[in-house]
């Protein structure tokens, strides 16, 4: 059965297990949805992820604790309501603006969109992508987005 198992980097080579799924609990789309966000935001606080490893039937992500989470504009809770995508603002003077926010049917969905550099961002047109996120406290896939540059 295989495991996706996040730690935190605690320094000098310590590493704390953190949480873990089951491929039984979430599904491997989920698993290799997960292993597509920058960042994760678990009881309030954001972590970055700094390694992505797999060992035998593993899925190991090592985090970096950054701090407390700052909320952005009209946040909402999507849990037990399904697959929610964010297109947001990556600025902290806009309050991280919402742009836009569709359902996805599946992970598989999601993956398409964390796979991108530029993505098409309902109603806006093209985005650069800047990061990624699982917001797991509101249950939604959050990307951070700016205008694309065109030279």
């Amino acid at each position: 059965m295989k495991q996706l198992i996040y730690y935190i980097d605690k320094g000098n080579g310590h590493f704390e297990p953190f949480y873990e799924y089951k491929e039984t609990d979430v599904g491997l789309d989920e698993f290799y949805a997960r292993q597509l966000c920058t960042y994760f935001i678990m009881r309030g606080t954001q972590y970055e992820l700094i390694s992505n490893e797999m060992e035998e039937d593993m899925e190991v992500l090592v985090l970096k604790e950054i701090g407390r989470n700052l909320s952005g504009e009209d946040e909402r809770s999507f849990r037990g309501h399904g697959i929610h995508l964010e297109f947001r603002r990556p600025d902290e003077r806009e309050n991280y603006r919402l742009l836009s926010r569709i359902p996805c049917e599946t992970h598989f969905e999601v993956i398409r969109y964390l796979l991108k550099d530029v993505v098409d961002v309902p109603g806006i047109g093209q985005m650069l992508v800047t990061s990624t996120e699982i917001d797991e406290d509101r249950g939604v896939y959050v990307i951070y987005v700016t205008d694309l540059k065109v030279s």
